[in-house]
């Protein structure tokens, strides 16, 4: 395939951005007509259907990669600049890097990672709380450089470093286990009113299943607490039971807020960092703090816990758009 002309790989990514072939015509200050061109021609040149034309118009599989360049290109383009001293000056501001991460990292020690990150030049972050699937997503079509992920698999052009487990604790409140919990435990899990985090949070049911070895997961009467904070509150409130991040259960265990479910293990969560292969300063620099707070914060990839755990290959992920 010839090289990809620059400007009809910007336009492209304009008409997604933008949503319709005129939006992008006025955000470039072109005819309509001209963008129209513009887009057949790239289409002519990679061989390849890049749109479809719905409105709003959204990309192909191939068109992904083409909008994955434009955006790997603006940030180059942009990291330059700042590194030139030009950003400030005329008016692109500081390094901006969105990055999507799950609810509970950021709840616990995404964020004070994130104060680690020098700030000359400046940098800027872009957060997304996705759920895996969207995660990934967000990765192909270059609408994040990085994310936070229980997928060890890259997505393509990505890069994949293991940060270590994630380590979630079954608790509940002492009232709720006098009132459901007074039988064999694997058995009252499946029946006992149960928290989860939204309807893709497959997390306390893959534990059930892993725990029983059946097919069945955690019981039907369950409560929806789509935040991290918010979803501890309910198990401490008595709403039902839920795998908590350990550094969150862990003051409340202390003082008998929560108990923990015995003899039912915690359940250790792969956590993995995948980022755009790009020769991006700012990038690299935020990946190295990231691998080092999570050295710190999480259990490393191969733990040998003192008792038995349970390790299923799902986060607790929270719900799509900038934090």
């Amino acid at each position: 395939m010839d090289e990809l002309p620059l400007e009809q790989v910007r336009t492209l990514l304009a008409v997604v951005d933008e949503g319709t072939f005129d939006a992008a015509a006025t955000a470039l200050h072109v005819t309509p007509s001209a963008v129209s061109q513009r887009v057949k021609a790239l289409e002519q040149r990679t061989g390849r259907v890049l749109l479809m034309r719905t409105k709003p118009v959204r990309p192909t599989e191939s068109g992904e990669v083409v909008i994955r360049f434009a955006r790997q290109l603006a940030r180059l383009e942009r990291d330059a600049r700042v590194e030139l001293g030009m950003g400030m000056a005329d008016g692109l501001g500081p390094v901006r890097l969105p990055i999507a991460v799950n609810a509970d990292s950021l709840a616990t020690w995404f964020l004070p990672a994130l104060t680690r990150v020098p700030q000359d030049p400046p940098v800027c972050f872009e957060l997304y709380r996705e759920d895996e699937g969207h995660t990934t997503a967000l990765l192909r079509e270059g609408q994040v450089m990085a994310a936070v992920t229980s997928s060890p698999d890259p997505v393509a052009g990505c890069t994949v470093r293991a940060l270590g487990l994630a380590r979630y604790l079954p608790v509940a409140s002492p009232d709720f286990v006098a009132r459901h919990l007074t039988g064999p435990r694997a058995r009252d899990l499946r029946e006992a009113p149960v928290i989860v985090f939204d309807r893709r949070d497959e997390l306390q049911d893959g534990y059930v299943r892993a725990l029983t070895g059946g097919v069945a997961g955690a019981a039907v009467a369950r409560h929806q607490v789509p935040t991290s904070e918010g979803f501890r509150d309910a198990v401490a409130a008595g709403l039902g039971w839920g795998l908590v991040p350990e550094p969150q259960a862990l003051p409340l265990l202390e003082t008998g807020a929560l108990v923990p479910l015995e003899p039912a293990p915690p359940l250790d969560v792969p956590l993995y960092w995948q980022q755009w292969k790009l020769d991006s300063p700012a990038l690299a620099t935020v990946a190295g703090v990231v691998a080092q707070a999570a050295m710190e914060a999480l259990l490393p990839p191969d733990v040998l816990p003192g008792r038995r755990t349970v390790a299923i290959g799902r986060s607790r992920l929270g719900p799509g758009g900038p934090a």
